[in-house]
């Protein structure tokens, strides 16, 4: 039997209790600072020794997420400049009316703001219920792709 009594029951009178000087076991600079204060610094050693994953990511990592980015365009601007996008070659004509594939132009769906004049034949992936109507209210047609 090493002891029969602990240390600290023999140390109770004296005013440090084994600490030496009564400045030395002052406070949480004693022990480097507060929980895991310095794991990178002053107790790296510790840290190697019995922590060595504390820093990193560890785990799976969710698939990044494909969002569709919508680029609208007005039936105004298509119903301006269909006789600009028929001479450009972007556009083509027939039965007397325009037909126009909006993802050549860079479009991904058709918004109605704006009046249609003439039969318009327009493609794109998307429409809006108001350009649907527009359309087809002109004499024209939707086409979805």
């Amino acid at each position: 039997m090493i002891r029969r009594t602990k240390k600290i029951r023999k140390l109770r009178g004296s005013r440090t209790i084994g600490g030496g000087c009564s400045k030395k076991r002052r406070g949480a600079g004693h022990r480097g600072g507060r929980g895991n204060a310095g794991l990178h610094k002053s107790k790296w050693t510790w840290t190697v020794k019995y922590d060595p994953k504390h820093f990193g990511k560890y785990g799976f990592k969710r698939p990044p997420r494909s969002i569709l980015k919508f680029n609208p365009v007005n039936l105004d601007y298509l119903d301006e400049k269909s006789e600009e996008l028929v001479n450009q070659g972007l556009a083509l004509k027939k039965n007397g009316a325009i037909e126009i594939n909006v993802t050549d132009l860079g479009y991904n769906k058709v918004l109605g703001k704006g009046k249609v004049n003439r039969p318009l034949i327009v493609k794109s992936p998307k429409f809006s219920s108001s350009a649907i109507q527009k359309i087809e209210e002109a004499g024209g047609e939707i086409v979805t792709l």
